[in-house]
């Protein structure tokens, strides 16, 4: 759960948050030569706005609070506290979820926000080479965290046009969860490509038709709601720092090994996406001279393909790269403890440049290959490491067992979900 983003800094007995006016920039009241101080125009329903913002993000982040706790985090009076509650109960934003006991005096309400205040969906394209597997996977969430609704369209995304599988789909979860279209507030598209947002185009993806420009607003126009899109490594590393072995740590970055290879950058919770959405695509590092017959790259190196291709060298026939890795691990042979050692050493290469440039505490090793390997393949690059770079390197193997893309999505749709419905509020109350 993300952190409280709400301080209880005092203003006039105002609460002001960090994500609008911070003390300092507080509303100013104006002196009259006789000494009364006048609010300026507008100043009631801005004070009402962040009183009702600031308590609605409370209960989002900490979960239910009587009303008692939420004075004592926001600094608010008994009635103001009381009226807010009242205001926002009434808006369909919180609810009374029991009351305490065991303390002197009459029990208290103890409420909550409302988890049916809105919901998010998270869709996400699966990689070409997955068909005919599930091509699209997608699940809707609401505003406490609940999943109501998951679903796995095996459409070949290579035939249909992509507004209307995504729509389809994304309507689809929601008629499954049985909520309305119209309490959906966010949509997170996840995709195998780099979202260049400043242009509205999704570049690097070998879904045929999804490069378009203009198509994730044409999607956003035909579901009538936000969307937003993602890089899928991105999102595996959303939900590494949530679930995963980097939760609560420091920065890290996330070594995506599957049929592609990708790379999310975390510096300390924030993601590095790079000018043009563009940081990351590691794949397409040169590891040769363009003059070279024929040049390669380190998804020629360490790509899904290429993994399979090794296997077949030692004896290893596989569909898969996971499923390559996954007949070596459990199998004694010395070929396949070879064929472990080769995709050991190229991967080290990867990391190697990797720490070159970034040098973070900590990379984690994910996808379908780091999956099936696990502990086993870790401790064979770790081994291979000192003899590819003298760089000291700390990697460690993915720890979300789930679908890393999915749970990413849910996690950043459910985040966008909140924030949405705290800036929300505070813009009717001063609209209104």
């Amino acid at each position: 759960m993300p952190n409280d983003p709400v301080a209880p800094l005092d203003c006039f007995g105002v609460v002001a948050l960090v994500s609008g006016i911070s003390k300092p920039d507080c509303l100013t009241f104006h002196r009259h030569k006789r000494g009364r101080m006048t609010r300026p125009a507008g100043s009631s329903k801005l004070l009402r706005a962040m009183n009702e913002s600031a308590i609605l993000a409370h209960l989002l982040n900490r979960g239910p609070l009587t009303r008692g706790e939420l004075r004592e985090l926001t600094g608010l009076s008994k009635p103001t506290t009381s009226d807010v509650l009242r205001s926002l109960t009434d808006a369909g934003l919180t609810m009374v979820v029991g009351r305490s006991s065991g303390g002197p005096g009459p029990n208290a309400e103890i409420y909550s926000a409302n988890p049916k205040a809105g919901f998010a969906v998270a869709i996400c394209i699966r990689e070409v080479s997955e068909i005919p597997g599930p091509s699209l996977i997608a699940a809707l969430i609401d505003a406490g965290g609940v999943v109501h609704a998951r679903i796995e369209d095996s459409i070949d995304l290579t035939t249909l046009d992509p507004v209307d599988a995504i729509t389809d789909t994304v309507i689809r979860v929601i008629e499954r969860a049985g909520v309305g279209a119209s309490a959906v507030r966010h949509v997170k598209l996840g995709v195998p490509g780099s979202y260049d947002a400043a242009n509205g185009v999704i570049h690097y993806i070998d879904v045929p038709g999804f490069d378009r420009p203009g198509l994730v607003e044409r999607i956003a126009a035909r579901l009538g709601t936000v969307v937003e899109v993602e890089n899928d490594v991105n999102l595996a590393a959303i939900a590494e720092r949530a679930h995963g072995v980097a939760a609560g740590g420091a920065g890290f970055t996330l070594f995506w090994i599957g049929d592609g290879l990708g790379l999310a950058i975390d510096l300390g919770g924030t993601l590095l996406r790079g000018g043009r959405g563009g940081a990351g695509e590691i794949g397409y590092v040169p590891v040769s001279l363009p003059s070279d017959c024929p040049p390669a790259d380190l998804q020629s190196l360490i790509g899904g393909p290429a993994v399979v291709a090794l296997a077949a060298e030692h004896g290893i026939a596989a569909a898969t790269p996971g499923a390559a890795i996954g007949v070596a691990v459990a199998s004694a042979h010395p070929q396949a403890g070879r064929f472990l050692d080769a995709v050991a050493a190229r991967i080290a290469f990867g990391l190697a440049a990797v720490a070159g440039v970034l040098d973070p505490p900590l990379i984690v090793l994910a996808g379908d290959v780091a999956q099936a390997g696990g502990e086993a393949l870790a401790q064979r690059v770790r081994a291979a490491l000192p003899g590819t770079t003298p760089l000291d390197i700390t990697i460690a193997v993915t720890e979300v067992t789930d679908d890393a893309v999915l749970l990413g999505a849910l996690e950043a749709g459910w985040r966008a979900l909140r924030e949405s419905l705290i800036d929300n509020q505070r813009t009717a109350m001063q609209a209104g």
